[in-house]
């Protein structure tokens, strides 16, 4: 094997802060999340709301970015964008996609399968009203996922819409607003020593759930 940069073959940590068994479930995925949600926040992890989204490309490439949780319920999981950016295209086309929460820090992860669905207008009137007026502004001056010439064009989209607004309010773009994605898989991840990690899986049955362990 050729030499890895830096001897990243080396790199390696043993994972032994915690386990992970069926008894320490919730009844439901979300609930569970919530309960880890609030230890990785009191833990003060940078960022906790951060996920990777996943979707896939009208020729069926994968594309994944960071996103931010803004909310979640017995419903789904709910991130807000710009309907007409990369990941809004693809998920018109296809609405299944994929979130992983990576809290390595306390050696855990989630991941969630399902489908996104666009949130009623109202909830994203509201959600967009709490928003710095900075990221208002931004919301209207870039069209997410387009290509442009320069840093000064960016800059210069960006004071535009500031003088077109004032000193007024800022309401939602039309092609701006948020997302619930409504989990058909949830998995728990532990990390344990020797690689022998602790997987728990939720997948949707009808009304409920049922609970699988997965090998490491």
């Amino acid at each position: 094997m050729d030499a890895l940069p830096g001897d990243l073959a080396a790199l390696r940590a043993e994972y032994e802060l915690g386990g992970l068994d069926e008894a320490d479930l919730a009844a439901d995925p979300v609930t569970m999340f919530g309960r880890w949600f609030e230890e990785v926040s009191a833990a003060g992890l940078h960022e906790p709301n951060a996920m990777v989204l996943s979707t896939t490309t009208a020729d069926g490439s994968p594309s994944s970015r960071t996103v931010l949780l803004k909310g979640y319920g017995p419903d789904g999981f709910v991130f807000f964008t710009n309907y007409d950016s990369a990941k809004g295209a693809d998920l018109a086309a296809d609405p299944r996609c994929a979130l992983l929460f990576g809290w390595y820090p306390l050696q855990r992860q989630v991941r969630v399968e399902g489908t996104a669905t666009p949130v009623p207008r109202a909830e994203t009137e509201e959600y967009f009203a709490t928003r710095p007026r900075g990221s208002q502004l931004g919301a209207w001056a870039s069209a997410q996922s387009a290509v442009v010439g320069s840093r000064a064009e960016l800059d210069a989209a960006f004071a535009a819409t500031e003088e077109r607004f004032g000193d007024g309010g800022i309401p939602a773009p039309p092609h701006w607003g948020g997302y619930r994605v409504r989990p058909e898989r949830v998995e728990f991840w532990q990390g344990r020593r020797s690689r022998m990690h602790d997987r728990l899986v939720y997948a949707r049955a009808g009304d409920g759930w049922t609970v699988q362990r997965l090998a490491p």
